[in-house]
């Protein structure tokens, strides 16, 4: 009794190091992603963009998990996890630099080549880090070790929101009233001095990323292995394709709409307080307040998982819960909508954790693969929050249509296109109950 006990903690001590380590990196991923809630509004004031032209800053990013994410696991497996880091975060600081010229230029295209090229970065270091954290320990605790991560992740998240809305978004709302009064030539000199605010955080942000870079060479992370799927019942072959698993690839795409309705939820709040009139100096705060969200429930789960619930259970009353607050904020007005959209933090929180591991049991030699298209379904930050915004584009122009007021038409249509979360909660709930158990009955 006494040597388990003892080599029990033993393997929680090795394990201590290496979960501190990839948390640091989910740190990074939070701070760098969740800027976006300010960058959008930032954006389309100095560029002067539509709404839906606004949320290319979330594609940006989120579509090089697509482009990236098989090249991704090719690099990996050259080169080892380490270095497929290291080099994640180098790239990342290059990207982080493009903004300078960006800012000089004040040309959209450049600001969101920048973006798609820390994309890159991300996309190295999330497909090495998930399956990582995920393997790390026994597969029913996994959602426990990713909801860790997801503290580190919203916590640096709510940071980088609130540190980049204090440097991006400080005045913007008495700009925007100069910009409609002043003529073309000071309207250029406003414009490229607000583009200018961005130079100094990115040069700061690309020192730090270069040099966390070259240490992640020298962190202590052993080599783990997925367990494979136990298939030594008479009558059952071995797998030999990806796509005979069924369970990954319906998690596959619960995982693209997730990722879609998270980002909707952080990077459309700040631009959605501002539609409905309420201050540039409260509404810059509010992707803070969904992190906040994010971070309390996570910390739930670290603590429910999997000894209270189980990772399907935290899975199915997330979805839940995200059907229910959808159809409140479409059901609401005001401020009271914007606690609704923030309060989807709490829905949100438990899903990525869950999927993972649901996803990858029993996948054995085809993990990294399949880690791979999980890391693509992060698409679904790029594409679900456009369709939002065109959404939104579009019921304006039907609002205006009936003699309603440009800011009323703008705050009707801004709620209405919520209704776009609905049916991605809806698939979720289906893989929380039955599509996690597809093609693994008989194993």
């Amino acid at each position: 009794m006494t040597n388990n006990l003892s080599e029990s903690n033993s393997s929680k001590n090795k394990t201590l190091i290496p979960i501190a380590i990839i948390a640091g990196l989910f740190f990074i991923f939070g701070f760098v992603t969740w800027i976006n809630g300010a960058l959008i509004p930032f954006m389309k004031t100095i560029n002067e963009l539509t709404d839906a032209q606004s949320y290319l800053v979330a594609s940006a990013s989120y579509i090089s998990f697509v482009v990236m994410a098989l090249p991704a696991s090719y690099i990996l497996k050259k080169i080892g996890y380490k270095k497929g880091m290291s080099l994640g975060l180098i790239i990342m600081a290059v990207g982080a630099l493009v903004f300078i010229p960006a800012a000089e230029a004040r040309t959209y295209w450049i600001f969101l080549t920048g973006i798609f090229i820390q994309g890159t970065g991300m996309t190295l270091l999330q497909t090495a880090s998930n399956p990582y954290i995920t393997i790390l320990g026994p597969i029913d605790s996994a959602a426990k070790r990713i909801a860790i991560m997801g503290i580190a992740n919203k916590v640096a998240g709510g940071l980088g929101s609130v540190i980049f809305g204090a440097i991006l978004l400080s005045g913007i709302g008495d700009i925007k009233e100069k910009l409609t009064t002043v003529d073309a030539s000071e309207k250029t000199t406003l414009l490229n001095t607000m583009a200018d605010s961005v130079v100094m955080p990115y040069i700061i942000m690309a020192v730090v990323l270069f040099i966390l870079g070259l240490l992640i060479l020298k962190a202590p992370l052993p080599n783990v292995t997925a367990q494979p799927l136990q298939e030594a019942k008479e009558g059952i072959k071995t797998k030999t394709s990806i796509f005979q698993f069924p369970h990954l690839w319906l998690g596959v795409f619960a995982l693209f709409l997730y990722v879609g309705v998270e980002v909707i939820a952080g990077d459309t709040i700040i631009s959605y307080g501002i539609s409905l009139n309420i201050p540039v100096e409260s509404s810059k705060y509010f992707t803070l307040y969904t992190l906040m969200a994010m971070v309390a429930t996570y910390a739930l789960g670290v603590f429910l998982i999997p000894k209270i619930i189980s990772q399907a259970f935290a899975l199915r009353a997330s979805a839940l819960l995200g059907i229910l607050l959808s159809l409140c904020i479409v059901f609401t007005s005001g401020f009271t909508s914007v606690l609704f959209v923030a309060a989807l933090g709490i829905a949100n929180a438990l899903v990525w954790p869950a999927i993972w591991p649901l996803a990858l049991t029993g996948l054995g030699k085809f993990t990294e693969r399949g880690s791979a298209l999980l890391i693509m379904a992060i698409s679904g930050g790029a594409i679900l929050p456009l369709l939002y915004g065109a959404l939104v584009d579009v019921k304006k122009q039907e609002y205006l249509t009936t003699a309603a007021s440009e800011a009323t038409a703008m705050a009707q249509a801004a709620t209405f296109g919520y209704w776009v979360l609905v049916p991605c909660y809806v698939f979720i709930l289906y893989y929380a109950f039955w599509g996690h158990k597809r093609g693994l009955e008989n194993n």
